[in-house]
Parts: structure tokens; C-alpha cells; sequence
């Protein structure tokens, strides 16, 4: 029987970061109706930035600022200059404008730095601390306590913050929310920055754990959308549970050699048995209401 505590410490940093995506996706769709595929792809690029950067010889701690500054600006750059134009659209035409915005970042990653798995070291992955026999590094521990303290910073300015419930307006009606004063192309490109920012930041710290890959980094996206799915795209409390469950199922099967070919398909399944219980516990609603 394998250990499962290493898998489990993996699993829940990986879910934090599962979940800070998740919260960054949610945050941008409350705001603006936009469910962004691209997500994974800008942190692709803003973890090849801060590589580059140290590769160059730059700080770590500069290098891993220019990086989320560049995924903040792309996401930024998109909902300033593209998302207004598709504003009026079905939310499917959307969603594949934003793929296409993945494909061509994803293209981008592939030029500049080629197919080959690099390896993005941060001093904190270098050194932690056991717990019951397992070694945890501080990069685990900062992936963690971010996605936590955002997801609940998050939260807490959505229902309180002026911008935040401007957003949750919009959410609402957009249309309406305009006739009553919300400025709706700031509150949306406030949405998208910050949107940017959580990218950059997801990006960098899967890329410490896992490693730096365009692919692996732009696919980060699916486990994100499971997770905002198990939230309803509402509840970042239950987006940050479901990315962790996510995390550490994906994780723990990996040792065991019978599923660990599937190990892939956590995030799929986990959404879709969700969703059949999102379906049934509605049905159930209905039926006591009848």
C-alpha cells in the first residue's frame, strides 16, 4: 500500500493554485459574463517571464513582478481591446473568442521558447520543513495560504468594496446596472486586471511545483473551470474547496498504478458528478415546492 501523505501535501498545494485560478475566473465572469479560456495560457506566458528574467540574471523577487505585470497586462489588453467588441454576443462566443486568444498566446510561448520542459527554481522551493515524516517546501506552503487569502480578500471586497459591488451588478444586469450609474468599462477592466493578477501569480507557482511547460501551464485552465463549476460559479469559498478536493484526488491517484494513467481525468469527473448532483438536488427543490 503506498504512502499517500507526500501525494496528499502535493495535492493541496496544487488545489490551492487549482482554486486561486478558479477564484480568478469566477471573479472575471461575475463582472463581465466572460468565461475566460485563456486563463492558463497568460500564466504560461507570465512564468516563461520570470524564467527568462532569471535565466538573464535578474532577482527572483523582480523577476516573478515583471512576470505577473506581464500576464496582468495581457488580460488587461484583451478586455480593453476585444471583449468590448464581442459585449453584445452569445457567452459561447465568447468563451471561443477567449480559446482563440489561448491558442495564439500558447503559439507565442511555442517561438519564443520551444517544446522542452524547463524548470523554474524559486528559493522557497529549495527549502522547507517535515511534518509526520514528509517534507514540505515553502513554495507548497505560499501556494496554500495565497489561494486561502485571496479566495477570502476576494470575497470580503465583492461584498463590501464599491468596485465589488459594482461587479456583483453587473453580474446581475448589465443593462441596468449602467442606467444607475456603474461605470461599466471600468468596473469590467478593474475585473480583468485583477483577473491578470491571480493569473500571474497561478502561473508562477505551478510552475515552481510542476514545471514550466506551455502545454502543462495553458491546460491549467481545466482543473480551474472544475473548480469554478463545484462553486456554481458563485461561491469562491466552494470554488477553493473544490479546487483542493481536486487537487489532492489527482494527486493521490498518481501512486497507484492501476489509475494513475487516469489521474488526468480527476478534474472532468469530478465536475461531472457534480453537476449530475447540482441537477438532482434541484430536481428535489422543484418537486417539495410542487
Amino acid at each position: 500500500m503506498p504512502d499517500f501523505k507526500p501525494f496528499i501535501v502535493s495535492g493541496l498545494a496544487l488545489g490551492a493554485i487549482y482554486s486561486l485560478s478558479g477564484v480568478g475566473i469566477v471573479l472575471l465572469y461575475r463582472a463581465s459574463g466572460v468565461l475566460n479560456l485563456a486563463y492558463g495560457a497568460i500564466g504560461a506566458v507570465g512564468a516563461f517571464v520570470a524564467w527568462q528574467l532569471m535565466q538573464d540574471g535578474n532577482g527572483e523577487g523582480l523577476s516573478i513582478l515583471v512576470a505577473v505585470a506581464a500576464a496582468t497586462a495581457l488580460c488587461l489588453a484583451y478586455g480593453l481591446l476585444v471583449a468590448p467588441l464581442l459585449a453584445g454576443r452569445e457567452p459561447v462566443v465568447q468563451a471561443a473568442a477567449t480559446l482563440g486568444y489561448a491558442l495564439v498566446l500558447l503559439g507565442f510561448c511555442l517561438v519564443n521558447w520551444g517544446t522542452e520542459p524547463r524548470l523554474l527554481e524559486l528559493s522557497t522551493t529549495l527549502e522547507g520543513f517535515e511534518v509526520f515524516d514528509v517534507h514540505v517546501n515553502y513554495t507548497q506552503v505560499i501556494a496554500l495560504a495565497t489561494g486561502l487569502v485571496l479566495t477570502v480578500a476576494t470575497s470580503i471586497a465583492l461584498r463590501r468594496s464599491r468596485v465589488g459591488v459594482s461587479m456583483r451588478a453587473l453580474a446581475n444586469d448589465r443593462e441596468l446596472s449602467a442606467l444607475l450609474g456603474v461605470r461599466v468599462r471600468r468596473t469590467e477592466a478593474v475585473a480583468w486586471a485583477l483577473s491578470g493578477v491571480i493569473a500571474g501569480v497561478s502561473g508562477v507557482l505551478l510552475a515552481s511545483l510542476v514545471r514550466l511547460d506551455s502545454n502543462t501551464l495553458t491546460f491549467l485552465v481545466i482543473a480551474s473551470l472544475a473548480a469554478a463549476v463545484l462553486g456554481r460559479l458563485r461561491s469562491l469559498y466552494a470554488v477553493f474547496a473544490g479546487g483542493l478536493v481536486i487537487g489532492v484526488v489527482e494527486a493521490c491517484a498518481t501512486p497507484v498504478s492501476s489509475i494513475s494513467s487516469y489521474s488526468g481525468m480527476a478534474p472532468f469527473l469530478i465536475a461531472i458528478v457534480a453537476m449530475i448532483g447540482f441537477d438532482l438536488s434541484g430536481r428535489g427543490v422543484e418537486g417539495r415546492s410542487a
